[in-house]
């Protein structure tokens, strides 16, 4: 059954298929290849491109990829002139995940790529955030791999993802991914874990700021911001103590409920804090309440930047934060609903961890077109292969 249009939607000339030289299938080439090359089927870049291919097709396991492959053997072998009548087997497939590739060399291929689009040249904000691969869990273990990523909020680009190792936490992995990024004119948020003061001062002094909440890790600075924003007790007849205090509202009204977000602003802490290159510190007041006025949830938290009030505002300030839980939505959610990534069962963690890296490069891709649905993206390159070939073996273009 012909599945595609490949004959007529990919570029040709006298010696087949024309692949461009920044396309992800030519950074595939150079990967290292462990296998014996004597009796080699079929090249390391093919197995690699028919993994993707699947996984925007809407596959997300071995035996799903190369059942998709295998009902499209014959666009493949016309586009890449293959010898043998067949697709490879699944097994194939997991070997080359577990054993044959090394998840460095294939994490600097995919993040070399991503890095190249179009869009991670405008991105001017980093979140940071873990995930744990559940399904690397061992029975009777309680955790699996733990991967900290680097992510754009509403790009789809992972810039960086390690692992976290048993022996240590995400602190000193983050300031080694931050390490290995530009962050020059970046804004870097991160949960209440990563506000501490080396990063910080890592994040300012590479040219970027910091976007931090403030919770009882930081014990100190969390009751200075909080006394700051007490209401003040005056004697009668004295005025109150200047304030620069300035606030935004934002009220949401959806799914038979309300929700109030107040944030205030204030600069004074700056002149005493010693926490290294504070500017403004924040108060941020989340209040939902049924259509009945009945308060469901109360929630008040407190944070810090090195943003001065010129480049943030009150209202920009909520943006970020609220833009920074994206990692969530946008990425660690796909990857597991989507993309199945949770549900697939992984006695090796290193083939659990080139499919992490494989995940992201999908999601990347699936967004490409400005599609927020990737579910609906992936029902469009099932039916079109060659679309999806495209993204592959052509450089990126500017969308």
């Amino acid at each position: 059954m012909d599945y595609s249009t490949f004959t007529f939607e990919l570029d040709w000339d006298a010696e087949g298929m024309v692949i461009d030289v920044a396309s992800l299938y030519a950074r595939f080439e150079t990967l290292t290849d462990k296998r014996d090359r004597r009796g080699l089927r079929y090249p390391l870049p093919l197995i690699l491109v028919a993994l993707v291919l699947g996984k925007l097709a809407g596959e997300d396991k071995p035996e799903g990829i190369a059942a998709w492959a295998q009902l499209r053997k014959d666009l493949f072998i016309q586009a890449f002139s293959l010898k043998q009548p067949n697709m490879p087997h699944p097994n194939t497939y997991r070997r080359i995940l577990q054993t044959i590739i090394a998840v460095s060399e294939l994490a600097e291929v995919v993040e070399s790529f991503l890095a190249q689009l179009p869009e991670a040249d405008g991105a001017e904000h980093y979140a940071l955030d873990g995930k744990t691969l559940r399904g690397t869990r061992a029975s009777g273990e309680r955790q699996g791999m733990h991967l900290l990523a680097v992510y754009v909020p509403g790009s789809g680009l992972t810039l960086r993802q390690l692992e976290v190792g048993e022996k240590t936490n995400e602190i000193p992995i983050a300031q080694q991914a931050l390490k290995s990024l530009d962050l020059q004119g970046k804004i870097v948020t991160g949960d209440a874990l990563h506000t501490q003061r080396e990063t910080s001062e890592l994040i300012v002094e590479a040219g970027g700021d910091y976007l931090w909440l403030a919770k009882d890790n930081q014990e100190r600075l969390k009751q200075d911001i909080e006394q700051l924003f007490e209401p003040e007790v005056y004697v009668k007849g004295f005025s109150p103590a200047p304030s620069d205090f300035r606030t935004f509202q934002q009220i949401n009204k959806g799914h038979g409920r309300i929700e109030k977000r107040t944030l205030t602003v204030s600069s004074l802490l700056a002149e005493t804090s010693n926490w290294p290159y504070l500017v403004q510190v924040f108060k941020l007041q989340r209040l939902i309440t049924s259509l009945a006025g009945e308060v469901l949830r109360h929630e008040v938290v407190y944070g810090l930047t090195s943003l001065t009030a010129t480049k943030a505002s009150p209202r920009r300030l909520l943006s970020l934060q609220r833009r920074h839980w994206a990692i969530e939505s946008e990425l660690h959610y796909r990857r597991d609903v989507t993309l199945g990534e949770d549900a697939c069962r992984c006695k090796s963690g290193t083939m659990a961890h080139s499919l992490a890296i494989l995940n992201n490069l999908v999601l990347a891709l699936l967004l490409r077109n400005r599609n927020p649905n990737a579910a609906h993206a992936q029902r469009f390159y099932n039916a079109h292969p060659d679309h999806a070939l495209n993204l592959l073996i052509r450089a990126p273009a500017r969308l």
